[in-house]
C-alpha cells in the first residue's frame, strides 16, 4: 500500500498541517526519535508518495522486494515513490534524522529525482564514517534551523542542503566518467520509450492496470515503426524491446506479491496478463519459481 503524506503525519503526530496540499511543495525535517517509537521494531512493508533522505544512527536492516541490506553503524538512505521497502531495527540505539519533500518542493530548482539515488535501479544506501556522519548531522542540524527561520528565501536554502546531500553521496560512489554528447536519434527513442515504461508505475491499487506491455503498444505510441524501435534499444541498451519491458514487469511483480495482499490474479491483471496462468508462465520462466512460491519464501 502507498503511504501519504497525510497518512504519515496522521500516524506520527495525530494531525495533519493546514499548509499540506499535493499541488504546493512540502519540506520537513525530524530526528529519528520523535517519529519512530522505541516499542517498534519492523516498519511494514509499504510505498510512500513523497521522496526521503534519512541519516540512520543504528543498527538496522533493510528489505527491499528481492533483497536486504543491513546497515552496521551509519548510513544515509534515499527513498522515492518508486522504491517500496520495510524497515527492521536490530538494537535499541536508533537515532539520526528523516527529511522528507515533494517533487513540486523542487519547481524549477533542479530535479533530485533525476539522481539513481531515488530510481529503483541506482544504489539507496551509503555507509557512512564517523566523519561523513558528524558533516551530515551539520546539513540536518542546519535545516531544522532553517525551518524556523524568518526570512522568505529559506526554502531556498532547505532545497541547496538537500542537493549537499545528495552530492556527498555520489561522491562516495561516483559513476563512471562518460563524454558527453549529443543524443542520436536511436538514444533519444530510447530514452522516450523508457520514460513511457516508468511512467505506468508504481501500481497503488488493484483496479489500475499498465496500458502499454508489448513492443506494439509503445512503438504505437511513440509513432515509430515497431522494427526501428527495436533497432534503437539493441542500439543504445544492448538488450530487446521485450526483455526491457519483461524486466521492468518482473520487478514490479516482485514489489506487489512482497508488498500487497493483492492474490495472484489481481496482480497479473494490474500487469496485463489477461490470465493468471499467463502471468504464473511468465514468472516461473524467468525466476524458475511460482508467484505464490516467490510470495512465501
Amino acid at each position: 500500500m502507498t503511504q501519504t503524506l497525510e497518512d504519515f503525519y496522521q500516524e506520527k503526530f495525530n494531525w495533519v498541517p493546514d499548509t499540506l496540499r499535493k499541488d504546493i511543495g512540502h519540506f520537513n525535517v525530524f530526528r529519528i526519535e520523535d517519529v519512530i517509537s522505541k516499542k517498534v521494531s519492523l516498519l511494514p512493508f509499504s510505498r510512500r508518495d513523497y521522496f526521503k533522505v534519512s541519516l540512520i544512527i543504528g543498527r538496522r536492516k533493510i528489505h527491499y522486494a528481492d533483497q536486504s541490506i543491513e546497515i552496521k553503524k551509519q548510513a544515509l538512505l534515499f527513498s522515492s515513490p518508486q522504491i517500496p521497502y520495510s524497515m527492521e531495527m536490530l538494537d535499541d540505539q536508533q537515532t539520526g534524522y528523516i527529511s522528507i519533500f515533494t517533487s513540486a518542493f523542487f519547481h524549477h530548482f533542479g530535479n533530485p529525482q533525476g539522481y539513481k539515488v531515488f530510481q529503483p535501479d541506482g544504489n539507496h544506501i551509503f555507509e557512512l564514517s564517523d566523519e561523513e556522519c558528524m558533516k551530515a548531522c551539520a546539513i540536518y542540524e542546519k535545516m531544522q534551523d532553517e525551518l524556523v527561520a524568518e526570512y522568505l528565501e529559506k526554502y531556498d536554502a532547505l532545497r541547496v542542503l538537500v542537493f549537499e546531500l545528495l552530492l556527498s553521496a555520489m561522491k562516495m560512489h561516483p559513476a563512471p566518467k562518460i563524454k558527453k554528447t549529443e543524443p542520436n536519434a536511436a538514444q533519444r527513442i530510447a530514452l522516450l520509450f523508457l520514460e513511457l515504461l516508468e511512467r505506468q508505475f508504481p501500481i497503488d491499487n488493484p483496479n489500475q492496470r499498465v496500458a502499454l506491455h508489448t513492443p506494439a503498444d509503445f512503438a504505437g505510441q511513440m509513432s515509430v515503426h515497431v522494427n526501428h524501435l527495436n533497432k534503437a534499444l539493441r542500439e543504445t541498451t544492448e538488450k530487446t524491446t521485450s526483455g526491457i519491458i519483461a524486466e521492468r514487469i518482473l520487478q514490479e511483480a516482485k514489489i506487489l506479491l512482497k508488498g500487497t495482499h493483492w492474490n495472484v490474479s489481481e496482480i497479473a491483471y494490474t500487469l496485463g496478463f489477461n490470465e493468471a496462468t499467463h502471468f504464473n508462465n511468465f514468472f516461473k520462466k524467468h525466476l524458475q519459481i511460482s508467484p505464490t512460491q516467490f510470495r512465501i519464501d
